[in-house]
């Protein structure tokens, strides 16, 4: 039997998988819900194998041979040992490494070029290379990191929905979107954010950005803290070396302009996205071919 290769892109909102050749041509690609293994891991565990099994199904193959399969899972919360480890022994894969997100987009985004990525999505993380030195900035989870995140982004904008319904704080019309779409009423505001995960926060960050772009003060105001804090990541990376930087994520064709003109100068377009950096590390590490073929 073939022996493939799987990259896994999981993210706060959604995981995406791709299967490849031992040489890392890739085959059929697939998707499912999120895979954040810090906040639920157990979820995160079957929407990786339900996205894996639709790539061998995009390809036309027996979704069987993903248990004679090796992988690259990307996610958020590799820096986290319990949640590693919990995950890795249940993955349904012959062998598996468990990476950074950040390193499968620094991948795909520069190959083996030295610079940086920083992931503005549902969390976000920044990861620096310079020659063989690999440094990361961040990346440390909802409730106690991903500063400038769309969790932290759409969090913010339900406290000040709150805030504003207490009269502590001007409302404006994106506090007004927020309350009219929980009746008018803090206690549905309260009873969603008690239970709710990064990625349903995050669902309200686009909101920011729209109102920001037309001139909400609320959502001016909390745009630009959060990109404050980007920026202050990013000064992070560029005293490290990097002079080359990839915005990548779901927020970050929203972030560019709203971020320092210093850093402007260095933001390039990526060569390809992160699940195909998953991919070309699967092969390098696992496969008979240097890297993946797009």
């Amino acid at each position: 039997m073939t022996s493939y290769l799987i990259g896994i892109d999981g993210g706060g909102t959604s995981c995406r998988a791709a299967v490849a050749g031992p040489d890392g041509h890739i085959l059929g690609r697939g998707k499912s819900g999120a895979a954040n293994i810090l906040s639920d891991p157990e979820t995160a565990l079957q929407n990786i194998a339900d996205a894996a099994r639709a790539a061998f199904e995009d390809a036309s193959l027996d979704p069987a041979g993903m248990a004679s399969a090796r992988a690259i899972v990307g996610v958020a919360g590799h820096n986290v040992g319990d949640a590693v480890h919990y995950v890795k022994r249940r993955l349904p894969f012959a062998a598996a490494d468990i990476e950074s997100d950040g390193l499968i987009a620094l991948q795909g985004a520069l190959g083996d070029r030295d610079g940086a990525v920083a992931i503005l999505g549902t969390g976000t993380i920044y990861i620096a290379r310079q020659g063989e030195a690999v440094s990361y900035i961040g990346g440390w989870g909802f409730a106690i990191g991903d500063h400038g995140s769309g969790a932290r982004i759409g969090h913010a904008l339900l406290q000040e929905s709150l805030l504003a319904y207490d009269r502590i704080h001007e409302a404006s019309p994106v506090t007004d979107s927020v309350l009219s779409e929980f009746n008018d009423d803090p206690r549905d505001v309260v009873d969603f954010a008690r239970l709710a995960k990064p990625g349903e926060f995050g669902r309200y960050a686009p909101r920011v950005f729209d109102h920001a772009g037309r001139g909400d003060p609320v959502a001016t105001r909390l745009l630009k803290a959060a990109a404050a804090t980007v920026d202050e990541a990013l000064d992070v990376v560029v005293s490290r070396g990097s002079r080359t930087i990839c915005l990548l994520g779901g927020l970050a064709p929203l972030y560019r302009p709203w971020l320092a003109e210093r850093h402007q100068p260095l933001f390039v377009e990526a060569e390809a996205d992160a699940l195909t950096g998953a991919v070309a590390l699967a092969a390098a590490r696992f496969g008979t071919g240097p890297e993946a073929v797009l």
